[in-house]
């Protein structure tokens, strides 16, 4: 008997941790456009020293075939997973490198600035170069109190209390008094943030009444929106609010508390190009709030704001807001009776530009394909819908399972309207399986009796007619101020069941 143990294999261990990250780097990639793709490539080239070097051949393969196995043989004509796992590993570091120096690139430099005027006069300190010390402290100082950034400003008065006894124009008792001042407004903040983490742990379990959970976690916290909010307070409230309306499918209730969250904005309006990033986020929030209000001339008002915004500081945000703009300025169109525009707007958008911000670039594909579907253009509809090819769960951890739902429910649609039979049975099944348990979670049986509905209609469209009635009630029994996208559906159902066009009884229904 071999009472000694096997030796152990670590080819295994190292071609385990190669496939992770392999796999990883092609995840990395695809979050890159085409020109920062090409801006990597000139990195690469800059840093290599030998000519020899594979980075930038595994960069391109990994690129434009993820799948490829075998790519040791592939790119050293042998086998050599020790050195390409070191490739790999290399590639890897330089992309999370490349990444992180262009973020420093294109982030807004004022508390990077900030960072280096503190970090300065400390080594100053140090180095007994009190009266620059002192000077490059001030600046910055009053640079971190023009930006609100209290967490710095912390740091910045920790430094001004210790060396106190050197500056001869500031008294301790007055340094106390702001360090005191400041911590406040940053406990102001960190309230927001765990009443915000909170807020979300808590939408998982599907309460009851989410608004008195939103009252109840805002008291808890002492959030109150007053004139003292920051910019980014008030961002963090709408962002917030924005989620819980989205979850009770109730726009309607929250509007006038967005109202007057905006009102506070308005007398910082002179401040606004300090937070530009937040004041754009914030006219989105409030343009979307009356979309889904259905006052869609208000919505694109402020949405004309959001974008005069984004033009502001040389377009610095322009790409960073460009894809959730054009989605919401699609939308508009849409259901103020102007398709083909909201078709062109979402055709002409390079996604390939917006590959980091999937969620919105997946959003845009969808709404593209509902467009077509309205104009009961299901042959482009089904084309578009065909080329989103990756499973379920892969587009449930990129965008929200909401999306998914969505698009499982308008292929379900395309297939009865273009009569493939056996595709609407095998999809119908698949939806109930994966979604009904969800559905009843979230509230949202009517999900679900619209597709009973769209099945009876389907299974019995030589009696459309009859259903008309039955269709007509449980569309009258939806709250008063269902969402747009609900009504949406439901016009697509009417329309087949009174021999109408679908584009025309959505807006009327919009309309009513």
């Amino acid at each position: 008997m071999n009472y000694f143990p096997q030796p152990i294999n670590f080819n295994i261990f190292t071609t385990l941790k190669t496939y992770d990250i392999l796999n990883t780097i092609a995840s990395i990639i695809s979050t890159l456009s085409t020109e920062e793709k090409q801006s990597f490539v000139a990195t690469l080239k800059r840093k290599n020293k030998r000519n020899d070097t594979k980075n930038i051949q595994l960069f391109k393969l990994l690129d434009t075939q993820p799948n490829l196995k075998e790519l040791d043989l592939l790119l050293y004509k042998k086998p050599a997973k020790g050195a390409f796992h070191a490739l790999c590993k290399r590639l890897h570091d330089s992309l999370i490198d490349f990444i992180a120096t262009q973020s420093f690139e294109e982030e807004t430099s004022e508390e990077m600035e900030v960072m280096k005027q503190l970090l300065a006069s400390r080594i100053f300190f140090e180095k007994k170069a009190y009266k620059i010390a002192l000077k490059t402290l001030k600046k910055a100082e009053l640079k971190a109190k023009k930006y609100d950034l209290y967490s710095i400003l912390r740091e910045i008065y920790y430094t001004k209390i210790q060396y106190a006894h050197l500056d001869k124009t500031a008294p301790l008792d007055t340094i106390i008094q702001v360090f005191r001042e400041n911590q406040q407004a940053l406990e102001q903040e960190e309230n927001l943030n765990l009443c915000y983490a909170t807020l979300q742990e808590q939408l998982k379990k599907a309460p009851k009444n989410i608004q008195a959970l939103l009252h109840e976690t805002f008291q808890k916290f002492g959030i109150v929106i007053d004139q003292d909010m920051t910019f980014r307070s008030l961002y963090k409230v709408l962002e917030i609010t924005n989620q819980v309306a989205y979850m009770q499918r109730n726009f309607h209730t929250f509007l006038p508390f967005v109202e007057t969250t905006y009102q506070q904005i308005e007398h910082k309006n002179a401040h606004a190009h300090k937070h530009l990033y937040y004041h754009i986020q914030i006219l989105y929030y409030v343009a979307n709030s009356y979309f889904r209000n259905k006052n869609f001339e208000k919505a694109a008002t402020f949405l004309q704001l959001m974008l005069a915004q984004m033009q502001e500081q040389d377009a610095k945000y322009h790409k960073r807001f460009l894809p959730q703009y054009t989605l919401l300025k699609a939308f508009i169109f849409n259901y103020q009776g102007e398709a083909a525009k909201a078709i062109q707007l979402l055709t002409d958008i390079d996604l390939n530009r917006h590959k980091e911000q999937i969620g919105y670039v997946l959003d845009l594909q969808l709404a593209l394909i509902v467009c077509h579907f309205q104009q009961s253009e299901y042959t482009k509809a089904l084309e578009l819908h065909r080329a989103l090819y990756h499973s379920d769960t892969w587009y449930a951890e990129k965008a929200n399972i909401p999306w998914v739902v969505k698009k499982n429910l308008i292929e379900i649609l395309l297939y009865i309207a273009t009569d493939a039979i056996d595709l609407v049975d095998a999809r119908v099944q698949s939806f109930r399986k994966k979604h009904t348990t969800y559905l009843k979670n979230r509230k949202a049986q009517h999900v679900l009796d619209f597709l009973s509905l769209a099945i009876q209609y389907y299974l019995q469209k030589d009696q459309a007619a009859s259903l008309v009635p039955k269709i007509e009630n449980t569309f009258k029994n939806l709250p008063d101020q269902e969402d747009i996208f609900v009504i949406s559906f439901y016009a697509w159902l009417i329309a087949q069941t009174t021999n109408t066009d679908i584009y025309t009884t959505t807006l009327a229904l919009i309309d009513q």
